[in-house]
């Protein structure tokens, strides 16, 4: 089985981030959830707020994040926050795909 975990944040015209991830944190319209590796397929509406993502590897962001991009240069991990206005998320085989508008 593929061991590897990934995101991508897409609008309509660009991609706004892609990378392997270790979780990645979204706000539903019921309230905020995580989702980590092996989650279960999911397709869920997202509401305004923040998507909070911990990256092991960035292979593209094309925006400043709100809380910057990388914490402590020394670490492995990089912790990222971008707002969104509303969109939706599906999880797929350890591919997570946010299409926000």
């Amino acid at each position: 089985m593929d061991s590897n975990f990934f995101l991508e944040i897409r609008t309509p015209d660009k991609e706004i981030f892609r990378g392997q991830i270790d979780q990645v944190i979204l706000p539903g319209k019921d309230g905020s959830f995580g989702i980590l590796k092996n989650h279960a397929p999911l397709i869920a509406g997202l509401q305004k707020g923040m998507v909070k993502v911990d990256a092991i590897r960035v292979d593209n962001v094309s925006f400043d994040p709100i809380e910057g991009n990388l914490v402590n240069d020394t670490a492995k991990d990089k912790h990222f926050a971008f707002e969104i206005e509303g969109g939706v998320v599906e999880v797929l085989n350890n591919h997570v795909t946010v299409l926000v508008g």
